[in-house]
């Protein structure tokens, strides 16, 4: 756990060694498309897609299948309720430093009612007694909100999609967590690896018909994750669209927050 945000440091470095050539300005449709994509990393990131396609076929997908057959879907959503109680801490802090109060007393809310009555947060009692829905905030929506660019795309195997600033909102949420620095000794660390493998393993099992359904029909797979991912995001940073991870409906981490396209919401 601890480790993921010096990964991701150490990808993005090598990742400057794999840039993509700019197409030349006489070709304006071309220089146009470049622009939108954002990803002077192409080369790079498709190799560690393959990557991740790989570590996918061989463990992520059937771990994520024979959670979903396995396991009740009363059970898993118990656990994905949990796991979204463990992150409201950081979603709160970055509810404050958006300045956004009235979510941020939500999340408290949801958090002290879950943690109680909701049996560690296996039961999302603030929502169905109390009409209180979640969402998910991490540092790098806060840095977007503050201002700082997404900076080029990136894919890192296993995390999924994300850009520096993601990868910066990461390495600040993993420290800033209190469960970072809440206790020490082996059984804790245990402890510790077992939340990270179930939100992995949670987050794989949400985009099982997704990521399948991607593969099966698309020409161009890295290509519609790419999009997805970016739309999405922007949909989170304005609190606009499906506000996930709903729970932890992504890896938690900051980074590779989901594929689904954003769909309209209410306003609130």
């Amino acid at each position: 756990m601890r480790l993921a945000p010096l990964l991701a440091a150490g990808l993005l470095l090598i990742g400057l060694a794999g840039c993509a050539t700019r197409p030349p300005a006489d070709d304006p449709e071309a220089v146009a498309e470049f622009e939108f994509n954002n990803d002077p990393l192409e080369p790079l990131n498709r190799g560690m897609y393959a990557v991740n396609n790989a570590i996918d076929t061989v463990a992520l997908r059937p771990a994520a299948v024979a959670y979903r057959t396995l396991v009740p879907g009363p059970v898993r959503e118990g656990v994905r309720n949990a796991l979204g109680n463990l992150r409201a801490p950081t979603i709160l802090m970055n509810d404050v430093l958006q300045g956004d109060l009235n979510r941020a007393g939500r999340t408290a809310g949801r958090f002290l009612i879950n943690s109680t009555l909701g049996i560690g947060g296996f039961i999302d009692v603030a929502e169905w007694q109390f009409g209180i829905r979640g969402h998910g905030e991490d540092f790098g929506q806060t840095l977007a909100v503050w201002g700082l660019g997404e900076g080029p795309f990136l894919f890192l195997p296993v995390l999924g999609p994300s850009n520096p600033r993601d990868l910066l909102g990461t390495g600040v949420d993993a420290v800033a967590s209190p469960w970072f620095w809440f206790g020490q000794g082996e059984v804790v660390e245990i402890l510790r690896w077992v939340r990270a493998g179930m939100t992995v393993l949670d987050a794989r099992e949400g985009v099982l018909d997704i990521l399948d359904d991607i593969n099966r029909t698309s020409l161009d797979p890295y290509s519609t994750l790419r999009s997805a991912y970016r739309q999405r995001r922007n949909a989170e940073i304005r609190n606009q669209g499906q506000q996930a991870p709903e729970a932890a409906g992504g890896t938690g981490f900051g980074v590779g927050v989901g594929v689904s396209l954003p769909t309209a919401e209410p306003a609130r």
